[in-house]
């Protein structure tokens, strides 16, 4: 099941769909279909599931390097839109420049699943 670029996946509480401007070979974004304005108002059973679905849209892309993706929110004020959305981005290894900025990990503006998963702790 490869995605084109306007299809979306619908998981129940979650769909997921291809960034319209990716900055990856897989761009996807997983977003809960009930309102959620940003991360910060994410709960600690959400991340699991978002992860999940993020990883099965993957492997279903035929992207199986899970140790090669990354995965994360960007943190307010720096949210593009007030709804929430994951970004899962892979292979993480083949973002340029620009993207490994905008992407980068746990900085000001992103923020990763596991470290997310952690603040919960």
């Amino acid at each position: 099941l490869c995605l084109p670029l306007f299809a979306s996946i619908l998981y129940e509480d979650l769909v997921c769909f291809r960034d319209i401007r990716p900055n990856a070979p897989h761009h996807y974004l997983v977003v809960p279909v009930e309102h959620m304005g940003n991360c910060k108002t994410l709960k600690t059973e959400h991340i699991p599931r978002m992860m999940e679905v993020g990883k099965a849209v993957l492997q279903k892309n035929n992207f199986s390097d899970l140790s090669n993706i990354r995965m994360g929110f960007h943190w307010p004020p720096f949210c593009s839109i007030s709804h929430l959305h994951l970004h899962v981005l892979a292979p993480a290894s083949q973002l340029g420049f620009l993207s490994r900025l905008v992407y980068r990990i746990n900085s000001y503006w992103f923020i990763t699943v596991s470290v997310m998963q952690m603040s919960f702790w």
